[in-house]
């Protein structure tokens, strides 16, 4: 049975296991939609929270940030059809947030899903494939609607249709999830296996007051400061902020970037890592657990820049795409080495700590898979 979740309660129950698996950040794309009339679908994929401007009209009618149909839907139903962010992903729970539309907010919602490979058509709104994955829901006017599954979907997908019954509005479309990435056989390929799109999840961290950890493994450089990890200011003497990411495979690094982007002034002083072999990847080990070991001595950073580290005797790798590919070594600047040994360690999770505290807009971590 689906259980509905306290909205209040939404980072407990998914923050240290799940991503927005079509959040427009990630790459989530609408593919077709059954009408937008009032108010465009690929808002339903905007990071950011609804806002509302009262008495603003265009020439569709009242402005709305989110996603509105026609009246009187001759259908059953009006649909949006989305592209999972990531190659496909498996789902844990969705949320459906009707803020601002009361009066003309969707009634029912479901949910289904497919998999389909990126070298085939997009599917349609008939495809037989379709999988209800969200039985029907009955949605309030203006409000986060919150949905755990009883266990996560077996099957990995890569593309959603979410449907409202007959026809409204809604601002806000999350589908909580994990990523299923799709290795090479070649092992000898360097990853950056801290990508959200290879398996990697931030799973803990000290404080996220200004901007969200699950930034940091993003893809991209980030559009803006906003668009990174970001900590609150420390006034205690000694005090440092750290993030724990779980890579997705047991990796053996090739090298480290760190990037600065946009902070400018509230970037870190200086900046540490440390990795850790932890056999059972569903357990998030403890930010003070015995075996972190030391991958990178604090090094000093740096603004709006990208941080490279590589192993010592080796130049630096850093694919072009942030994800694997194209070796672009020559003219990056290197800022330090990391620790003799490291590149012969298998880990599992790495730590980065601040210096004191501060922000960071990217970390990759580069290496081959065991």
């Amino acid at each position: 049975m689906v259980t509905r979740i306290d909205a209040d309660k939404t980072n407990e129950v998914f923050g240290s296991h799940c991503i927005d698996l079509v959040s427009a950040s990630l790459g989530g794309k609408i593919l077709a939609v059954s009408d937008e009339w009032f108010a465009q679908a690929e808002n339903l994929l905007t990071v950011a929270p609804p806002i509302r401007k009262p008495g603003y009209f265009v020439h569709s009618g009242a402005w709305y940030d989110g996603w509105e149909t026609r009246r009187h839907n001759p259908e059953p139903e009006d649909w949006v059809i989305v592209k999972l962010g990531v190659n496909s992903g498996r789902i844990f729970g969705f949320e459906i947030d009707t803020a601002h539309f009361n009066g003309n907010h969707a009634p029912e919602v479901t949910v289904q899903a497919l998999f389909t490979s990126p070298t085939t058509p997009a599917p349609g709104p008939t495809d037989p494939r379709w999988t209800t994955i969200l039985p029907i829901q009955e949605c309030g006017p203006s409000q986060r609607h919150v949905y755990l599954l009883p266990t996560p979907t077996e099957e990995a997908y890569s593309h959603v249709k979410l449907n409202m019954i007959p026809d409204g509005g809604i601002a806000r479309f999350r589908v909580y999830g994990q990523a299923v990435p799709v290795f090479s056989d070649d092992l000898d390929e360097i990853l950056d296996t801290a990508h959200v799109s290879n398996g990697g999840l931030v799973v803990s961290c000290s404080d996220q007051h200004f901007g969200r950890k699950d930034n940091l493994l993003q893809p991209g450089r980030g559009k803006d400061m906003g668009d990174g990890w970001e900590t609150k200011r420390s006034r205690q003497k000694g005090h440092v902020d750290w993030v724990v990411v779980k890579l997705g495979t047991p990796t053996k690094i090739t090298s480290i970037t760190i990037d600065t982007a946009y902070f400018r002034g509230n970037f870190p002083q200086y900046v540490t890592i440390h990795g850790l072999y932890h056999p059972d990847t569903s357990i998030t080990p403890a930010h003070d657990h015995e075996n972190w070991f030391k991958v990178l001595e604090p090094a000093k950073c740096k603004p709006d820049i990208e941080h490279h580290f590589g192993l010592p005797g080796q130049d630096v790798y850093m694919p072009t795409n942030g994800v694997g590919g194209k070796d672009v070594s020559n003219g990056v600047e290197e800022v330090a080495k990391l620790e003799d040994g490291v590149g012969e360690e298998v880990v599992t999770h790495v730590k980065m700590t601040i210096i004191p505290d501060g922000g960071v807009s990217r970390l990759r971590v580069y290496g081959r898979r065991v």
